[in-house]
């Protein structure tokens, strides 16, 4: 009771110290709370946010894939018809094994995936007597994908998968095409070229292999803007595409956008050799969502196939995720340590100012220890109010932070509570230790003397 009625008398004195007590901890605990609770929740918001532009996984014929590691060939997974080359494709997947990825170990952290035919097609948007040269250009690259193709799994789930979710950085004037119609996107410079605008009809010539020459008229819904090479091509469902080529259920490519781990030395020594893994390695490369972990897994399932990551693109999200939780962390300790010197330089004037407290205390009979657990209690105290508003505050904060940078709340896992709270305590403790020291050296007699 004795210590009670001290610290309650004790926060009728210097309210103002106390107070800056109570509100540098509040500080230091609101920064802590939306900082770690946005650092554990940001990975997958992040590699989410990173894949909205371009894939991070290609897959393709083995075939082509060992031809392009021997000379650099082929262009990055999310380079579309700009990455392909100048001559059509002589190795092909099935398109009716693409759904397959989503029946993979890590089905759920592939958001998106669209297989494609690039193929070349002449093209002419005047009628088919007309000889103006203007309206015509031979060897267009054409790219046969989905838009927003519906698929129904063997599981009984659906999922929606296509170009219309992996191109969402383009600029579109117009409206999406309609999956296995004869509808089609055509890009900005290409359109141009041929003095098309969005609601026209072109008409596609292809020389087939058995030297057929097939036509298909292609209604132009829209007009995109991707930023580089890309414009210069146009987009149709994947079946007209085979129609016009003659290659039925043929796709030459896939680019699949997945949720992955940032690389480490166990991915990367898994990327080159997989089979050089022990079985404990092995089981948790393959049990990890690393990009090549889930591209081994799709290669498992689709016949005949190489998946590879965009190195770049899995570069760029591990990087940015690594910089982003090392900006926040240090946020979070540059906080403490400035709580920890506020909280110190406040407890010493503290001190400083009730020397004649202390020291008539240690003179009717309390102990050092038992002075110092009075001024630790009294701490305590403040701090905790503090501690519990901040917490409230940080989590608000970090809420904002997911809503105005990701588009959605952050997930607040009570590990990071507790985690700041023993910070907070350590800290406290850390900035209180000095100050106790001062305590013990108290002489009553010279204090009380006023010397």
């Amino acid at each position: 009771m004795f210590f009670l009625r001290m610290i309650f008398r004790s926060f009728s004195r210097q309210f103002k110290r106390r107070l800056l007590i109570a509100v540098t901890v509040c500080l230091s605990a609101t920064v802590s709370v939306a900082m770690l609770g946005v650092v554990f929740d940001v990975g997958d918001k992040l590699n989410a946010e990173l894949s909205t532009y371009g894939s991070n996984i290609t897959v393709q014929p083995k075939a082509d894939a060992v031809v392009n590691d021997l000379y650099n060939t082929g262009g990055d997974a999310d380079s579309g018809a700009s990455g392909t080359s100048e001559s059509d494709p002589t190795t092909f997947l099935k398109e009716s094994d693409a759904p397959k990825i989503k029946t993979i170990f890590w089905a759920f952290n592939i958001t998106n995936f669209a297989p494609e035919l690039n193929i070349h097609a002449d093209v002419n948007c005047a009628s088919e007597s007309a000889e103006s040269n203007f309206c015509k250009a031979s060897s267009v690259p054409i790219v046969g994908t989905w838009f927003a193709k519906t698929l129904h799994m063997d599981s009984g789930e659906s999922t929606v998968a296509g170009m219309n979710g992996m191109r969402s950085w383009w600029k579109l004037d117009g409206s999406w095409p309609k999956d296995d119609s004869a509808q089609g996107l055509i890009g900005t410079t290409l359109a141009s070229k041929l003095g098309v605008t969005k609601g026209d009809t072109v008409t596609l010539y292809k020389t087939t292999a058995d030297g057929s020459r097939n036509k298909q008229r292609i209604a132009i819904t829209g007009i995109y803007d991707s930023g580089d090479s890309d414009n210069n091509a146009m987009y149709i469902p994947s079946s007209t595409a085979q129609v016009l080529a003659n290659l039925p259920d043929s796709i030459d490519k896939i680019e699949v956008k997945a949720l992955t781990t940032p690389d480490n030395d166990l991915a990367r020594k898994a990327s080159k050799n997989p089979n050089a893994l022990t079985q404990d390695e092995w089981e948790t490369w393959y049990c990890t969502a690393y990009p090549s972990s889930i591209a081994y897994q799709i290669e498992e399932v689709i016949p005949g196939s190489v998946a590879k990551q965009v190195r770049q693109v899995a570069a760029l999200q591990g990087d940015v995720l690594q910089k982003t939780q090392a900006v926040m962390v240090l946020m979070t300790v540059l906080s403490l340590v400035a709580a920890a010197i506020a909280v110190a330089n406040l407890m010493a004037a503290s001190i400083g100012e009730r020397g004649s407290e202390l020291a008539l205390l240690k003179a009717i009979g309390a102990t050092d220890g038992a002075v110092s657990r009075l001024m630790l209690a009294e701490t305590a105290v403040i701090s905790l109010i503090g501690a519990i508003v901040g917490a409230l505050l940080g989590s608000g904060v970090a809420q904002i932070v997911g809503h105005v940078v990701f588009g959605s709340g952050i997930t607040m896992r009570p590990m990071v509570f507790v985690l700041v709270f023993v910070l907070l305590t350590l800290t406290v403790l850390i900035a209180s230790f000095s100050s106790i020291r001062s305590i013990l050296g108290l002489k009553p007699a010279e204090v009380l003397h006023g010397r």
